[in-house]
C-alpha cells in the first residue's frame, strides 16, 4: 500500500514544539506545587502586564500582604494567622513564578510562530493544531484567574473552588495532550498498526480514563479529600471513609458546593479516584498483555511497555500520597503525582498514535 505523502516538518520547528512542550508540563507541575503550599490566592488581581514584576520594595511587600489578608480572609485566618511577612513572601513566589511562567510561553511561542510564518515552514495541518494550541492556552489562562477568584473575598472559602481547580486543570491538560499530538506527528508522519482495530479502540478508553482520572485527582486535590481517609487499602482507618458515606444529609446541591465543611463529597470523591484507579489498572494490563502476544511494530510494543511499566509507577506514587496525608497534602509525593499523571497520559496517547490511519495532508 502506498503512503499518502505528508508535509515534512523542518528540525528547527520540531524542536520548538517540543520546548513549548516541555514548558507546558511543568507549567502544570508547578501550579500543583502552587496548590500544595497554598500559594494561590497570594496574589489577589490579575494584572497582565503590570504584575511581570513583584513587589520591589518594603511598601509594595506590605500593601501586598495586606491585600491578601483581606481578599483572602478565611485562608489567612485559618491556615496563616501568625505569619511574617518572609513567610508571606515564598507562598507569593510560587504565584508569581506560575504566572511567570506562563507569561513566558507566551513569548516562547509567539516568536518563533512569526518567524516560521513567515518562513513558509509550517504546513496547513500544523497551523490548525496550533490553533487549537492557542485557544486552550486562553482558555486556561482564563480559567485559572476565574479559579483563583473563586477563592477570594468569600468568608467562606478557605481555598480555591475545587471544581473550578479541577477544570483548570482539565483545560491544562488538554493543551498538553494536543501539543504532544501535534509534535508527535511533526517526527513520525507515518503509522504502521493501523490494522488492529480493536487495540485502537481499547488504547481510545485507556486515554478516556486516564482523562476521567485526572479530572478526580484535582477534585481530590481542591477538595483535600485524601486527608479524611490516609489509608490504603479501603476500611482500616477507623470507620471515617465510611462516616463520610454515611452523611447523607449533605448529599445534595448545597453540600456539594459547600463540601469544604462537611465529609460526604470528600468521601464519594475519594472512592470514586481509588475505584476509577483500579478500573486502568485493569484495562492496561489486559492491554499490555494483548499487545505482548501480537506482532505490533517495534514503536507500539516500547509504547506498550512504558504505559505499563508508568501505569505501576503511578499507582505506587497514588498509594504513597494517600498514606501520607497526615494533616496535610504531602508536597512531594502529590506534586511527582500529578505529574506522574501527565507521563502516563503521554504515553497512552502515543500508543493510541500508533494505529492512526494514514491520510493525506
Amino acid at each position: 500500500m502506498m503512503m499518502n505523502k505528508i508535509s515534512e516538518i523542518k528540525h528547527p520547528v520540531r524542536v520548538w514544539l517540543f520546548i513549548g512542550l516541555v514548558m507546558v508540563f511543568f507549567q502544570v507541575v508547578i501550579g500543583g506545587v502552587t496548590r500544595l503550599t497554598d500559594s494561590g490566592l497570594s496574589i489577589t488581581e490579575w494584572a497582565v502586564i503590570q504584575g511581570t514584576l513583584p513587589p520591589m520594595n518594603q511598601e509594595e511587600w506590605n500593601e501586598a500582604f495586606e491585600l491578601y489578608k483581606v481578599a483572602a480572609k478565611k485562608q489567612f485566618e485559618t491556615l496563616h494567622a501568625d505569619m511574617s511577612l518572609s513567610e508571606f513572601k515564598v507562598i507569593f513566589f510560587w504565584e508569581y513564578f506560575h504566572r511567570l511562567w506562563a507569561r513566558t510561553m507566551g513569548f516562547v511561542f509567539l516568536f518563533p510562530f512569526l518567524f516560521f510564518l513567515w518562513k513558509k515552514w509550517m504546513p496547513k495541518w500544523l497551523l490548525k493544531k496550533l490553533g487549537y494550541v492557542i485557544l486552550l492556552a486562553v482558555l486556561a489562562a482564563t480559567f485559572g484567574w476565574i479559579m483563583v477568584a473563586s477563592g477570594l473575598n468569600d468568608d467562606k472559602r478557605t481555598w480555591v473552588s475545587a471544581y473550578k481547580l479541577a477544570t483548570h486543570l482539565s483545560i491544562a491538560t488538554a493543551l498538553f495532550g494536543v501539543l504532544f499530538l501535534t509534535w508527535l506527528k511533526s517526527i513520525q508522519p507515518h503509522t504502521s498498526d493501523f490494522q488492529f482495530i480493536d487495540l485502537k479502540k481499547a488504547s481510545r478508553n485507556i486515554i478516556i480514563l486516564i482523562s476521567i482520572q485526572i479530572i478526580f485527582g484535582g477534585l481530590m486535590a481542591g477538595m483535600r479529600a485524601g486527608l479524611i481517609h490516609p489509608s490504603w487499602p479501603f476500611f482500616i482507618d477507623g470507620g471515617r471513609l465510611i462516616s463520610a458515606l454515611s452523611a447523607t444529609s449533605e448529599a445534595n446541591v448545597e453540600g456539594m458546593m459547600d463540601y469544604e465543611s462537611g465529609i460526604f463529597m470528600k468521601g464519594i470523591v475519594q472512592i470514586f479516584h481509588r475505584a476509577t484507579a483500579y478500573l486502568l489498572a485493569i484495562m492496561i494490563a489486559i492491554f499490555f498483555l494483548k499487545v505482548r502476544k501480537m506482532n505490533v511494530s517495534p514503536r507500539l510494543a516500547l509504547g506498550n511497555n512504558l504505559m505499563f511499566g508508568m501505569l505501576i509507577f503511578q499507582f505506587i506514587l497514588g498509594v504513597l500520597t494517600i498514606i501520607n496525608c497526615i494533616g496535610k497534602v504531602p508536597l512531594f509525593y502529590g506534586a511527582i503525582h500529578q505529574a506522574g499523571a501527565l507521563i502516563l497520559l503521554v504515553f497512552a496517547l502515543f500508543v493510541h498514535y500508533q494505529f492512526r490511519t494514514q491520510k493525506a495532508i
